[in-house]
């Protein structure tokens, strides 16, 4: 078991994300199991949710004559457009039906803005929006993190690199995520991640 300073956090392990959703990743349901394992290891465990309104901004639904995966200019900088997934109360935004939810001792949940997306377990996407997970880690005395889930190249990259930069240690278990690799962004996420001191195993 780690010490009382070091925390699990599971990013967006969701059915929209795993295959047969609206924005599968490719073998997204088969990181589940070991995520299950490694949380008996850690003290606290933590679990991000992506909580979309119906028509969130971010979805290419949203933009007339765009199309799902096409980039857009938002007032807070580049976007990837979506297709509609995680809209709240849908089945699509619930966890996978095989994670171990009990073990959880926070959710939080992100995207609820419909104004600006947010990959960030830390913030949205404006990049100083918080989620209130930096205080609630804060106040628990908890300052190594380590992180799994969905995907590597969005959501798993800028929880980690906001944590670095927060001041965090964090470890990034590659093989307890999976990425969707949009034009090369898991490469990208790679040299990102460990140009900020991330550590990937």
């Amino acid at each position: 078991m780690r010490d009382a300073t070091h925390a699990l956090i599971v990013i967006d392990v969701q059915n929209d994300f795993c295959p047969g959703g609206a924005l599968a990743v490719p073998e997204g349901d088969r990181i589940v199991p070991g995520i299950n394992a490694l949380m008996e290891a850690f003290p606290a465990v933590i679990l991000t949710q992506d909580w979309h309104p119906a028509g969130h901004s971010s979805f290419a639904s949203q933009h007339p004559g765009k199309a799902p995966m096409e980039m857009t200019e938002m007032p807070y900088g580049p976007q990837v457009l979506w297709p509609d997934h995680c809209v709240q109360g849908t089945n699509g935004a619930a966890f996978h039906a095989d994670l171990n939810t009990t073990r959880a001792d926070l959710i939080i949940r992100k995207g609820t803005n419909p104004a600006i997306d947010s990959y960030s377990a830390f913030f949205e996407n404006d990049q100083t929006t918080p989620t209130g997970l930096e205080g609630y880690l804060r106040t628990r005395g908890i300052e190594h993190l380590t992180m799994v889930g969905l995907a590597t190249d969005f959501c798993v990259n800028f929880s980690a690199v906001d944590a670095a930069k927060l001041g965090f240690a964090v470890d990034v278990r590659m093989e307890l995520c999976r990425a969707i690799d949009l034009n090369g962004s898991l490469a990208a996420a790679r040299d990102g991640m460990a140009s900020f001191g991330v550590t990937l195993t």
